[in-house]
């Protein structure tokens, strides 16, 4: 799980691909907009095929990764939001159901289609992000200026969501219907032991044809992906159980013995699973302290 610092951060048509692009989650509320290039959107167990003027909501703790291909454009602007953050003025005007589309669809997809509603919202995000950036930021008023401008933004989301907005009930080839299946088939046995035998024949599916179908539309090998869900669960876990055995939640998790668990998680996060607990605990408490 990714944290920041910032109660939003907005970054204003980014090219090319970041550092860090792996499966993840956050917990800020995310407005994600992809203006061109090529990318397929993994979120939860639904693959997007994007187009340019398509708009991602998410509640953020939904897991999720953009697919790029090799020497693909790929240009899109990203609000990350704190909804405590601005939740105290959607209340103030009786403006807090603009969060519903986070809370209770946790995803979902609006094909604007570049029309002009699109057009207007994206010069909404770019002044958000040059008044990020500025000078007086720090002057008192840079972060009212910040909350006025996001709530325009969710307003014109909801409005074009109630036009336009489907909930992934696009038709999708059957390479993306089967990469979903093998998604949500790992998701609901990340704790068994697992390997393409077993997912090919649960999913009555050639192996080679699994393998393949999967890196294509996910960017992962098979067992990429079920070593990264395995230890984004063990995140959560140290996270929210911090009482918990450390063998016990690397078992529950699907790895065979703590010694390939502990080897796995400090290859990937770089440090030990109790420091990775230490230390988002130490964030927790500064922010209750706060």
């Amino acid at each position: 799980m990714i944290y920041l610092k910032e109660s939003i951060l907005s970054v204003y048509r980014a090219q090319g691909k970041w550092a860090n692009m792996d499966y993840h989650s956050h917990q800020e509320y995310e407005i994600y907009f992809f203006h061109g290039g090529s990318c397929r959107y993994l979120i939860h167990n639904q693959i997007y095929e994007l187009e340019p003027g398509d708009i991602l909501l998410m509640d953020g703790l939904t897991l999720h990764k953009p697919n790029i291909p090799n020497n693909s454009e790929y240009i899109r602007s990203i609000i990350h939001f704190s909804p405590q953050w601005i939740a105290g003025m959607l209340k103030e005007i009786g403006a807090l159901h603009l969060l519903d589309v986070f809370k209770k669809l946790h995803h979902c997809l609006i094909r604007t289609r570049e029309n002009q509603e699109s057009k207007k919202l994206e010069q909404i995000v770019k002044l958000l992000a040059d008044i990020s950036r500025s000078a007086h930021m720090n002057d008192g008023t840079g972060e009212l200026e910040q909350k006025a401008l996001l709530l325009q933004i969710l307003i014109m989301v909801n409005r074009l969501g109630q036009a336009e907005s489907k909930k992934l009930q696009t038709t999708k080839p059957d390479k993306a219907k089967h990469a979903e299946n093998i998604v949500s088939y790992i998701q609901d046995n990340y704790m068994q032991k697992l390997s393409i035998e077993v997912i090919s024949d649960a999913l009555n599916l050639s192996r080679s044809y699994v393998s393949h179908v999967f890196k294509e539309m996910t960017g992962f090998t098979v067992m990429e992906y079920v070593m990264g869900y395995r230890l984004t669960q063990v995140k959560f876990l140290l996270e929210m159980e911090p009482d918990k055995a450390l063998k016990d939640i690397a078992i529950e998790c699907g790895f065979e013995s703590v010694p390939h668990f502990s080897r796995y998680f400090k290859e990937n996060v770089g440090v030990t699973a109790r420091e990775y607990r230490n230390g988002r605990l130490k964030i927790f408490r500064e922010e209750n302290e706060k």
